[in-house]
């Protein structure tokens, strides 16, 4: 898919960007502090349109083929910033990370993991237990 001029000159984003279990050398460009769990193209680009940023999704991340998925993000129109609270990229990376842990499909899976970690019974083995002995 060929983009228009002006899609080529937005900033991307991988995911990879953001994930605090990557390292420097793999790819992430903010502070461990700072960055979130295994944050995925869909929740970038939610909280890019939160932050009313014109957005594109597309491609897949060259370093880590398992990883899908990129965004195209504009943060300046005509030398100006779009959003005034994100002028650069490394801001707009620092932003998404704080909103990724709120998006709605991240707080609606620890709901059901909380709910699902208390549902049921305990099961407990009968027998002897331990490794049988060849004789």
């Amino acid at each position: 898919m060929a983009f228009e001029p002006d899609h080529a000159k937005w900033n991307v984003i991988y995911p990879i960007y953001i994930n605090s279990k990557k390292t420097l050398a793999e790819g992430r460009k903010i502070c461990k502090s700072k960055a979130v769990e295994n944050p995925t193209v869909n929740e970038i680009f939610d909280c890019c349109q939160f932050l009313k940023l014109p957005c594109h999704p597309d491609k897949c991340y060259s370093r880590d083929y398992m990883q899908r998925g990129r965004l195209r993000v504009q943060i300046k129109s005509s030398g100006m910033p779009i959003n005034p609270d994100i002028p650069n990229r490394q801001s707009l990376l620092v932003e998404v990370a704080k909103l990724v842990p709120k998006h709605a499909n991240r707080t609606r899976k620890q709901q059901e993991s909380a709910s699902a970690s208390g549902s049921g019974p305990e099961v407990k083995k009968s027998g002897k237990g331990g490794k049988k002995k060849n004789r």
